[in-house]
């Protein structure tokens, strides 16, 4: 069954949807994934099936997550009857991806995420990482770019340290409004996370690295002796070669990670 006889769906304002139609940025997306026979994908999100129908093809697995039931019976409709087509009808923010590895194979993840749950689901996808090959997503130019900036860059912040804390983050390319139905009024970009298999800044607590980087930038315009004043003081932080007057936005992964492990220590 071709795209145009699938059964009329209108996108959905409260699940964030806007289907991807543009071919030519399809076909470039999976390039980008690569996938390739006995892989094991996961889609999350897969909507009418725009990336689905080539992923499949090309995969040995796929298992798919959308929590819209209107699009259920259109999956099904398009990809049912392959056996290697399995479909999980939820809500990705509370899904347990763990569930889905069955054998030793990683788990390859991609999407077009919805934009209103992108930053919470990202956070929940980057505790699998120890399951994961690599994530391949579709997201709002904006998050993309907080997601791969460097230490002082506009874009960095607490999203990009944590991405960066477990995997490298690569910008690939912007998709415009146009190849989206309805279209968005920002453009979108996609991104490959691959998981460290060997962290480049272990540190000795994941949950104090967490809340230190929140806290640092939770005012992200005063300085780090400011939004960290109730860790530390000014000079354990110079004690740490850190420059108390700095800007959060200015301290490497490297730094917050060593800030972090004194914490721990105490």
């Amino acid at each position: 069954m071709s795209q145009t006889e699938l059964p009329y769906h209108k996108a959905r304002k409260r699940f964030g949807q806007n289907f991807l139609h543009d071919h030519g940025v399809i076909r470039e997306i999976v390039a980008s994934i690569n996938p390739k026979q006995g892989e094991h994908l996961v889609e999350i999100g897969p909507g009418q099936g725009a990336l689905t129908a080539d992923v499949l093809e090309r995969a040995g697995t796929l298992d798919v997550v959308e929590l819209d039931r209107d699009l259920i019976p259109i999956l099904l409709l398009r990809f049912g009857l392959n056996p290697n087509f399995r479909l999980h009808e939820a809500d990705a923010l509370k899904f347990d991806f763990a569930g889905l590895q069955t054998d030793e194979r990683p788990l390859r993840i991609v999407g077009n995420l919805p934009y209103n749950i992108s930053t919470p689901l990202i956070f929940h996808l980057l505790s699998f990482t120890g399951l994961v090959q690599d994530m391949h997503f579709m997201l709002q130019k904006e998050v993309v770019q907080r997601l791969a900036a460097s230490a002082g860059e506009k874009h960095y912040g607490r999203m990009g340290i944590m991405a960066q804390y477990y995997c490298q983050v690569d910008y690939l390319f912007t998709v415009g409004p146009e190849s989206f139905r309805p279209a968005p009024k920002v453009d979108s970009a996609i991104v490959r996370l691959t998981p460290y298999r060997e962290l480049p800044h272990p540190c000795q607590d994941i949950d104090m690295l967490e809340q230190v980087v929140r806290d640092a930038f939770s005012q992200r315009r005063k300085t780090i002796r400011n939004t960290l004043r109730q860790h530390l003081k000014a000079d354990e932080l110079a004690a740490l070669a850190i420059d108390p007057a700095a800007r959060p936005e200015v301290l490497s992964i490297a730094d917050f990670v060593r800030i972090a492990d004194y914490l721990s220590d105490q």
